[in-house]
């Protein structure tokens, strides 16, 4: 922690040697985070970019009230969903009432069965808008109040969007683990 708050002052400082330690420090993990929002490698970067950006230009405003890591990743994204907006990339439509008995549904052992890079790989597959509310509620832990709230939907919305997005990762999931099925009978009809 002590070498964390020496870069933040320095960084606070204008000192360049700090910023890039937290540069390196944090550069990994937003660029993963700005992926799943936005699933385009150059977006991602350019958005890396505009978050670290922002992350030096406000860093005297942080309070270390709470992690220095939470903080950074708010920035991150806020950063994304700000792009999400500007690119108008998420169109909420349906009827609500088509998802009405989904949640009961849904499986939760067959995602037991994956590795997070699959999980990852199926959640990069998702339409803008479901890929944005489930990354927000599943992986960021906002409220479905949250959410509607920071992209200007309906909680209700917000809820339908989430429940669609698990209804395709569930479909994408239940397809990786057929597909690995086959491939281990294909493999015993070898031998």
């Amino acid at each position: 922690m002590e070498e964390e708050e020496r870069l933040i002052y320095g960084c606070i400082r204008g000192e360049s040697w700090a910023c890039e330690g937290i540069y390196k420090a944090y550069a990994p993990a937003m660029m993963s985070l700005c992926m799943r929002y936005v699933n385009d490698r150059e977006t991602a970067r350019d958005l890396v970019q505009e978050g670290f950006i922002k992350v030096f230009g406000k860093i005297g405003a942080y309070s270390a009230s709470g992690a220095f890591g939470g903080w950074v990743r708010r920035i991150f994204v806020t950063t994304s969903l700000e792009h999400l907006r500007r690119k108008d990339t998420w169109k909420y439509a349906g009827p609500v009432d088509e998802c009405a008995g989904l949640m009961e549904s849904v499986e939760t052992d067959v995602m037991d069965r994956l590795s997070a890079d699959d999980l990852l790989d199926c959640i990069a597959q998702l339409p803008a808008g479901y890929r944005t509310v489930f990354n927000m509620y599943a992986i960021e832990g906002y409220s479905h109040k949250e959410i509607a709230a920071s992209l200007g939907i309906s909680e209700i919305t917000s809820r339908t969007q989430f429940i669609r997005a698990r209804n395709v990762l569930q479909k994408c999931v239940q397809s990786l683990i057929e597909n690995e099925n086959a491939g281990k009978e294909r493999a015993k009809g070898i031998f």
